[in-house]
């Protein structure tokens, strides 16, 4: 951790929400006018598109476990390698995975490849991470002990099945069966490096559906926000400061399910999620900054995140 150069990270599984994390940082920073180093979790997979086809052929045959959730996809040693230099020296390498065309005519390289590895520039106000693993901790790599702000994003598992079956089958056109097979081919990796790090989180949003969702496999629509809440989870209050009756009086239909949670309607979770996280991530860059004087923020958020695996 550092306050001189800040890290916040945002972790979560696919579909968990991740276009209502970016608009919000998005807000957050234009507001602040602060200088984010975005670095994406896809940039830290092992291997691109078409070697990871390979690669799962292989190990499918051979019965062996391989997925993007779990350290034999990832190289969480770069990942953990990458925070611990930024937040030493405001600087770090970085390369883009290139999902898209449209992403790889403004790269001038192919979908499914990466980017070379390049300095991250001097002078940002602090590092934004968003991915799988911004809170990962196995035997080998402790990437969570070098985050200043860890926030978890995830849907319940029923929904956040439901969404990726409608995606793959939908846009990427794989079969419900292949999709299947997906799902349990990832388990392994999903309990044992994923569903850890929301115990690490000092802010954790998890988006609960107010409709049916009891069989994901069969379900034929996704449950918009408004048919969801979102129950916002703070690990220790004390340390991120959370005034409660404030958001109870900003948020419409919010309310207190226990004394560290607040739950509020799932289409007012970017708008919690700017009360809550601007003023944190505020305190953070301030410190860094010696603009204003508050507390340490070592004090004020976890230090040395240690997870038995």
């Amino acid at each position: 951790m550092s306050i001189k150069h800040p890290i916040v990270a945002v972790t979560g599984s696919s579909g968990a929400g991740t276009s209502t994390v970016k608009n919000a940082m998005e807000q957050i920073f234009r507001r602040s006018q602060f200088d984010a180093a975005v670095i994406e979790g896809d940039s830290y997979h092992k291997y691109d598109r078409a070697e990871m086809r390979e690669r799962l052929r292989r190990a499918y045959e051979k019965g062996k476990n391989l997925s993007h959730f779990g350290p034999e996809g990832n190289d969480f040693a770069e990942l953990e390698k990458t925070f611990s230099a930024y937040a030493e020296s405001g600087t770090a390498l970085r390369r883009y995975y290139i999902h898209n065309e449209e992403e790889a005519a403004l790269h001038s390289t192919k979908a499914g490849s990466f980017t070379e590895w390049k300095p991250i520039p001097e002078g940002s106000d602090l590092l934004f991470y968003e991915g799988l693993h911004g809170g990962v901790v196995t035997p080998q790599s402790n990437v969570a002990r070098f985050v200043d702000l860890l926030i978890g994003v995830v849907p319940i598992v029923n929904l956040e099945w439901i969404q990726k079956i409608h995606r793959d089958t939908n846009v990427r056109g794989y079969s419900r069966d292949a999709v299947t097979d997906t799902i349990l081919r990832r388990m392994h990796d999903y309990v044992h490096f994923i569903t850890p790090q929301f115990s690490l989180t000092d802010i954790n949003f998890q988006r609960v559906p107010m409709v049916d969702t009891s069989n994901p496999f069969i379900a034929r629509d996704i449950p918009t926000l408004d048919e969801s809440m979102v129950v916002i989870r703070f690990r220790d209050p004390k340390k991120t400061g959370v005034n409660f009756q404030y958001l109870l009086n900003m948020i419409d239909g919010s309310f207190m399910s226990r004394r560290n949670n607040i739950v509020v309607p799932g289409g007012k979770m970017g708008f919690a999620m700017e009360l809550i996280m601007q003023p944190l991530i505020e305190e953070l860059v301030y410190n860094g900054s010696n603009r204003v004087s508050v507390a340490t923020t070592h004090d004020r958020f976890a230090k040395n995140r240690e997870m038995p695996v």
